[in-house]
């Protein structure tokens, strides 16, 4: 019973940190989002497939748990700014590049974590362009 309510638990925590509020910041395009989602979960696959499929790992191929991990983790991290690039059909900005490189280290919310730190720092992004501020009243 608490592995079940562990499991829903984490299920919707992760649905939380997916819901987008009212940002003020700086907008991810949707594809980047999918594309991260995407290669994410191919790298799970590759993951589960070194093991032969089982939730136990199993050390017959020489290879660690933790070295798997670091091994489809560093595969994430350089394969999705590339799937990124041809499915957006542009070159990568910082800001993107490391978004997707934070989503494969530290999932769900890594990518969050690091938008909103570009966010609190604008000085990071050299390519972003600066946003206008409405002014309300008489001018």
């Amino acid at each position: 019973m608490i592995r079940k309510f562990a499991a829903v638990a984490g299920i919707l925590a992760a649905f939380v940190f997916t819901c987008q509020g009212a940002q003020a910041g700086h907008r991810i395009d949707k594809r980047l989002t999918a594309v991260s989602i995407g290669v994410g979960a191919a790298s799970s696959a590759a993951y589960f497939a070194i093991n032969d499929w089982r939730w136990k790992w199993n050390n017959t191929h020489g290879l660690t748990s933790l070295g798997a991990w670091g091994l489809t983790t560093i595969g994430c991290a350089a394969l999705s700014p590339m799937v990124a690039t041809v499915v957006l059909n542009r070159p990568l900005t910082m800001r993107e590049g490391h978004i997707l490189i934070a989503s494969c280290v530290l999932p769900i919310v890594g990518g969050w974590l690091v938008n909103e730190a570009y966010n609190a720092h604008p000085e990071w992004d050299p390519e972003a362009k600066p946003v206008r501020k409405k002014k309300h009243g008489k001018m």
